[in-house]
């Protein structure tokens, strides 16, 4: 297959990136139309698999292929830190961050676990932690050649023979970025967008809103990934170059929770259609999530009252990629099983 843009293409401006968003490449016809043709001569009945039938259509069309397969899974789990945390928006201090990333690299952490049960090659990407981002109630999180080195860390950690993609992060503070983002971009009060994130409540909840409002006082109006550049954090620009990259290579994307939905709901909001490869694995207990959802017209794979982050709710949904991939090359036809009705 021919495409407009390298596979390896290097990000150097926010133009750039506006113009490769614009060519991204679409669903693969052929591909779609062996999968339509196999799954109704399944022995089941149309449908009775529901979302699993889904899920063989939908990595068919995005792997560019018929079968699909799942030989390379992979997650990327992106580290970052925000100034915001210096505003007392969190339980836990940005030391944690490297912490947790020092406990992902020595298997301790819930991902390792869950990559390991589902057959599923981790890497983790730190980007500057000894470096935050800016507090974006003063000025941009980032500058534009700050946000382009940290997409480009995202488009880079995208193999090109991967099958299929989870991306997560683990960021102290996060979660306020991941509020001031959806209510940049399509309005509503500050409190409807914020949640508990580490747990906190009452008074440092309140502060934590006011940030998210005067963020959003300051920056909104502006385009998508400006949106993305002024309120968002070096791990949510790489959640977001790592889902274009795995657009260009021809990988689908399983989405984690609130903060990794925020993080790419920018390029949906530059052009349309720019998410349609991935698929949001669970729907985070954050409150903001199902709305952000329901803006993006996605789905949730699952609801286990799950927020962790850390590519955790992702990581699970492989599990139900690789059932529904089973089920639809494994079963035999009505045909194959001599039964009636096919």
């Amino acid at each position: 297959m021919l495409w407009r843009i390298p596979l390896n293409t290097s990000i150097s401006s926010v133009l750039q990136l506006r113009e490769i968003l614009a060519a991204l490449p679409g669903e693969d016809g052929g591909a779609v139309a062996a999968w339509a043709a196999r799954e109704p001569q399944l022995t089941k009945p149309p449908g009775s698999l529901g979302r699993l039938e889904d899920l063989g259509r939908w990595l068919s069309a995005w792997q560019g292929q018929h079968p699909p397969r799942l030989n390379k899974v992979v997650a990327r789990v992106f580290a970052g830190n925000h100034g915001v945390a210096a505003l007392g928006v969190s339980a836990f201090p940005p030391e944690v961050t490297v912490q947790m990333v020092a406990n992902f690299r020595h298997g301790g952490a819930a991902i390792n676990q869950l990559c390991t049960t589902f057959g599923t090659e981790l890497e983790v990407i730190e980007l500057e932690l000894d470096r935050p981002t800016a507090d974006f109630t003063q000025g941009p999180a980032m500058n534009e050649a700050e946000f382009i080195q940290a997409f480009q860390a995202g488009m880079d950690a995208v193999p090109a023979d991967a099958d299929l993609l989870c991306i997560g992060e683990m960021g102290i503070a996060n979660t306020t970025p991941a509020a001031a983002i959806p209510c940049a971009l399509y309005g509503g009060e500050a409190g409807l967008w914020t949640g508990r994130g580490t747990g906190i409540d009452g008074a440092a909840l309140d502060r934590k809103t006011q940030v998210v409002a005067a963020g959003v006082a300051r920056h909104g109006g502006q385009q998508g990934l400006d949106i993305l550049r002024c309120l968002g954090g070096r791990e949510l620009a790489a959640m977001a170059g790592a889902v274009v990259a795995a657009r260009l290579k021809r990988v689908p994307v399983l989405l984690d929770g609130y903060v990794c939905t925020a993080a790419v709901a920018p390029l949906q909001a530059e052009v349309p259609g720019a998410l349609d490869h991935c698929i949001v694995a669970h729907a985070s207990a954050e409150p903001g999530h199902r709305r952000l959802m329901a803006e993006l017209g996605k789905q949730p794979l699952f609801d286990l009252g799950m927020r962790l982050g850390e590519a955790s709710g992702a990581a699970l949904a492989v599990g139900v990629a690789r059932a529904a991939l089973a089920c639809h090359t494994g079963m035999a036809t009505f045909a194959e099983a001599g039964v009636s009705g096919g």
